[in-house]
């Protein structure tokens, strides 16, 4: 399976991607998408996606990273790396006051006016959103882009059925986390139960969020994301293997062909 969203750049993982990435694959994790914050670390994560054959990165600004440095020039120069499959990741967080809403907003709108220009010019990508306790705010944003509502991604769902149905009904797809596991979140697994068997996706958000299983390990990995997978599969009542396998063709459908787990070769 892929692990569709982590930050293999963070600190945590300095100097030991690699062994992370064979620990991963040890158990069935053949891909991962390492995820920018910021226009400086957009340039990080394709520099690190260029030296492993089956990493890949996105270019975005994270909305509680508002507040940093930001340069367009550099955000475009990593989408237009080969191995960046995606925008973001952006959106708004609501569950923090700092940085300010407006500020948050004021980044996002100019950060999907550049993707809206850069679609139109060749660099057309899917997005991935950031959006906690936000859905009311952000979903009209998003759809006001004229973007197609498929080419989204809401990562690390926290929210409950009503936000998810939001989401799903301008097309986007779902992304679950170790929360998924965790018992104080029974409204995840509920929203879980309702998307489409074809919108879903699995991810970690290491070094964040490990599950159930691993709880209180740090860091999260990527190779933690078969938990989230199987539990996945128990919440909503399906074979994991066939569950496994559709969780990889979503992921190739969305971010691109390249994700496609590689056909062994015989000897």
């Amino acid at each position: 399976m892929i692990d569709t969203h982590c930050h293999l750049t963070f600190p945590e993982f300095a100097g030991r991607v690699s062994q992370v990435l064979d620990a991963a694959s040890r158990v069935g994790v053949h891909s991962a998408i390492t995820i920018a914050t910021t226009t400086a670390d957009a340039i990080r994560t394709t520099e690190l996606a260029a030296l492993h054959p089956r990493l890949f990165a996105s270019a975005g600004v994270h909305p509680l990273y508002s507040d940093k440095p930001c340069d367009w020039a550099e955000l475009r120069r990593a989408g237009e790396h080969p191995k960046c499959v995606a925008w973001g990741e952006l959106g708004l967080d609501n569950h923090y006051d700092k940085p300010p809403a407006a500020q948050q907003r004021a980044i996002l709108e100019e950060q999907l006016a550049h993707i809206i220009r850069w679609s139109s010019e060749g660099l057309a990508k899917p997005i991935i959103v950031h959006c906690r306790k936000a859905f009311v705010d952000l979903v009209p944003i998003l759809a006001a882009t004229g973007l197609p509502g498929n080419r989204f991604v809401f990562h690390c769902f926290t929210g409950d059925s009503n936000d998810v149905r939001m989401a799903l009904d301008m097309g986007a797809y779902i992304s679950f986390t170790g929360v998924l596991t965790f018992p104080g979140a029974p409204d995840v697994r509920a929203a879980a139960k309702i998307v489409p068997i074809d919108r879903l996706m699995v991810e970690t958000d290491s070094p964040f969020l490990a599950p159930q299983p691993v709880r209180g390990e740090w860091p999260n990995e990527p190779r933690f994301v078969v938990h989230v997978a199987e539990a996945l599969a128990q919440v909503r009542g399906e074979d994991p293997i066939q569950l496994n396998e559709q969780l990889d063709e979503n992921a190739v459908r969305f971010f691109g062909e390249m994700l496609r787990q590689p056909r062994m070769t015989a000897r």
